[in-house]
């Protein structure tokens, strides 16, 4: 059974930091798509850091120099720094893999930022 566990949200004021974790199990995500997606209540879920088999990066625009998407082979984990937040970046931030077959989820964790 494929598992994506996230952690690392909570309770942070704006300019602080916070490292998201996503910790795979059942399956190996090393050189293999991986990504974190968020959603703030009221809007569509959208992409927020792209990692891809190369360990090239892409990020959306809002985040741009502000957030890095980093991944540990040997762990199995992808890993979200973020840094100088801002009250919009609450959300829920969840980790996404693709295993070249199907894609995987977690269940998210909640990043709320306060002004």
């Amino acid at each position: 059974q494929v598992r994506l566990v996230e952690s690392g949200g909570g309770l942070v004021q704006a300019g602080g930091s916070l490292r998201l974790s996503c910790a795979a199990s059942g399956r190996i995500f090393s050189m293999k798509p991986m990504a974190w997606y968020r959603q703030a209540p009221g809007k569509q879920r959208e992409l927020v850091a792209f990692i891809n088999s190369g360990d090239s990066t892409n990020y959306a625009d809002s985040v741009k120099g502000r957030f890095t998407i980093s991944r540990d082979n040997a762990k199995n984990t992808v890993f979200l720094q973020l840094n100088s937040l801002k009250p919009e970046d609450t959300a829920v931030y969840t980790c996404w893999a693709w295993d070249g077959g199907e894609p995987y989820w977690g269940q998210g964790t909640q990043v709320t930022v306060s002004s």
